[in-house]
């Protein structure tokens, strides 16, 4: 029997710790743990409601967009403004999550994922004219190529040319990351953390100018995705045909929904682009959302209290509790935990028979020899990542050209005396939620569920592990010492712990000390 601990989990956002036991080669136990704490539940206690939307961006510098929206659709419920936000006002709402979502999936594959696949180290032999390549080459040849080494060190399957092509597409995704960021910032003011997006719809009028400059970056980004993009996931696919029986998860899936597709709507989830419901117990049998059906377990957590629906949600950390071994909470949908994320939004969708999904779908799972069953693996979550990309990116250039030039994106509020309400939509790594409530107009209560809790929580009371905790068990680990299995499991969720735990501590005492190796 081996014990593996990795803390924490490289090339994620934020801090992640993995304990697994294994034996004859397989991880019979399992445990993800989020090592520091989020206190931004407590933090918008007593303010200006309007705060929330500002405030809860800084949750996260990779996905400010989807928290602004969320808020922002939690306050349009509390004031009871939801069927009254313009038709401009959910088209650059949608603008702006698509473009995140661009931003986010291009970060994931090639800055975080992709170095589990491809061998950087083949730079050392490139012989072309590229100069960012020329430039790798020369550090590699010196022995530095930081901080793409250290690492663990994986079976890379590609030939050298294949490396180097796919090394410079990595320096070539950064620059259409720039673009996606000055595209929202045309829109939403500036990237991260904008102050566009308000209560009733989003501060800004169209221009003739800007929708045409708007459209210009998402064309480039959009040939990126086509050309560049989903081929590169595909070859990995191909070379990785292993790695669609690996990692399969919970077999539960959940989404909310994303992408308003009609005005006036007083629930806004209910017609979406991709629609909110679940299946389960692998089962492509689609059921619409019921939101009443969602908890928190704190059996396993660094917090007190009992299991609640997030309207009745408690923030109240306790990091000496015996049994705790994560600051994430677990939560569950009727009971289950469900992963959540692109993975989960195609299975949904597919399970729903979308007719803008299910025969694109079908059509790359003939290519992999592979039906939607299989799709839940470490290869599927970075498909479905890919493909989601490009159904976002030319669904913003119907969106773009439905906007009315020169009409109000918003209209103006009054903060009520009393209100409670709701925000649910899709950040890009899964299934987002914030729950306000208003007394004597301040924020008397706030709960945030983020896609990472769902996916990388702990165990429940009932004992059921998370999804990644049962994704990682049962797999096959080569050398424990160097347990690179584990961590492409572990990155195909793109976790965010930035999103799911943060700590401050005002006195400058000590907290935790992590030993990183």
């Amino acid at each position: 029997m081996a014990r593996v601990t990795i803390d924490p989990i490289t090339r994620i956002e934020g801090h992640l710790r993995v304990d697994a036991v294994v034996e004859d080669g397989e991880v019979v136990e399992a445990r993800c743990g989020g090592t520091l704490f989020r206190g931004f539940e407590i933090i918008l206690r007593g303010r200006d409601p309007r705060d929330a939307q500002q405030i809860t961006q800084r949750v996260c510098g990779v996905c400010p967009m989807s928290h602004g929206v969320t808020a922002t659709l939690a306050l349009d419920s509390a004031f009871g403004i939801a069927d009254k936000v313009p038709k401009n006002g959910r088209l650059l709402r949608n603008i702006i999550l698509g473009a995140n979502f661009i931003q986010s999936h291009i970060l994931h594959f090639y800055h975080l994922a992709a170095l589990d696949y491809v061998d950087i180290t083949a730079v050392a032999d490139y012989d072309g004219t590229d100069i960012v390549l020329q430039t790798l080459r020369d550090f590699a040849q010196r022995g530095s190529l930081e901080p793409f080494v250290p690492r663990y060190e994986g079976d890379y399957r590609f030939d050298k040319e294949t490396n180097c092509a796919l090394a410079a597409h990595y320096v070539e995704a950064l620059r259409i990351r720039r673009i996606s960021h000055e595209m929202l910032a045309m829109i939403a003011g500036k990237m991260p953390h904008c102050a566009g997006i308000v209560p009733g719809g989003v501060a800004w009028r169209p221009t003739e100018d800007k929708i045409a400059a708007f459209l210009s970056h998402l064309n480039q980004c959009r040939k990126f995705i086509d050309n560049i993009y989903i081929p590169d996931v595909l070859a990995v696919a191909e070379a990785y045909p292993d790695y669609q029986l690996i990692g399969r998860g919970c077999g539960n899936y959940l989404a909310y929904g994303v992408f308003d597709l009609e005005d006036g709507m007083a629930r806004h989830e209910e017609r979406r682009r991709f629609l909110p419901g679940g299946t389960t117990d692998r089962q492509l049998r689609y059921a619409a959302l019921d939101v009443g059906k969602i908890t928190e377990d704190v059996a396993h957590s660094w917090f007190d209290g009992e299991t609640r629906h997030p309207s009745e949600g408690e923030t109240n950390p306790n990091p000496d509790k015996e049994g705790g071994y994560s600051w994430l909470k677990a939560p569950r949908y009727d009971g289950k935990p469900h992963e959540v994320g692109p993975l989960a939004r195609l299975m949904v969708a597919y399970a729903a028979e979308h007719p803008k999904v299910k025969p694109f779908l079908d059509g790359y799972l003939q290519r992999l020899g592979i039906t939607a069953a299989d799709l839940p693996s470490v290869v599927g979550r970075h498909l479905a990542r890919a493909l989601e990309t490009k159904l976002v990116a030319d669904a913003m250039v119907d969106w773009l050209l439905q906007l009315e030039i020169g009409a109000d994106g918003a209209i103006p509020v009054e903060v009520p005396q009393e209100g409670e309400g709701y925000g649910i939509t899709e950040a890009p790594r899964g299934a987002l939620l914030h729950w306000h409530r208003i007394r004597n107009r301040k924020t008397d209560h706030y709960q945030l569920v983020v896609p990472t809790t769902w996916n990388a929580c702990p165990a429940d009371s009932k004992g059921q592990p998370g999804p990644i905790e049962q994704a990682i068990l049962g797999t096959k680990v080569r050398d424990p010492e160097n347990p690179y299995e584990i961590v492409r499991i572990v990155r195909s969720f793109d976790p965010c712990l930035a999103c799911a735990v943060h700590t401050l501590d005002l006195r400058g005492e000590t907290r935790a000390i992590v030993r990183v190796c």
